[in-house]
């Protein structure tokens, strides 16, 4: 279909995460889609994110994964796990940034398990 933006999951998206509330990360940043690809093959409203950053806090590194430069990744990112959530796929801009490994996904599905006590 023309005009329909498709999203992989994996994929590594600009989003617009603002406006944010307390300590919840804000502003255009990179995120990771976790949406299983299914799911994002039927154009769903919304698509769960991880958000990455260039900076991690040490009392998270239980939580945050290091991602080394790739792609339009230019920099050394973390995920930042326990800023996971669902977003509007319309915050998302259509052009992919970079796209993680399968090992990585899992990776950050592993530690969300982590927190939230699976």
């Amino acid at each position: 279909m023309a005009g329909i933006t498709r999203f992989t999951r994996c994929g590594v998206y600009l989003a617009r995460l603002d406006p944010a509330k307390g300590a919840e990360v804000g502003k255009l940043r990179p995120v990771v889609v976790l949406t299983d690809q299914s799911l994002l093959d039927v154009s769903p409203p919304h698509v769960f994110v991880c958000p990455l950053s260039g900076r991690s806090d040490p009392d998270y590194q239980a939580l945050h994964l290091k991602l080394p430069v790739r792609d339009g990744l230019k920099a050394e990112s973390y995920a930042l796990v326990e800023h996971c959530r669902a977003i509007s796929i319309r915050r998302l801009q259509s052009e992919r940034l970079a796209k993680l490994e399968i090992d990585e996904i899992n990776e950050i599905i592993r530690r969300l398990h982590r927190l939230v006590g699976w």
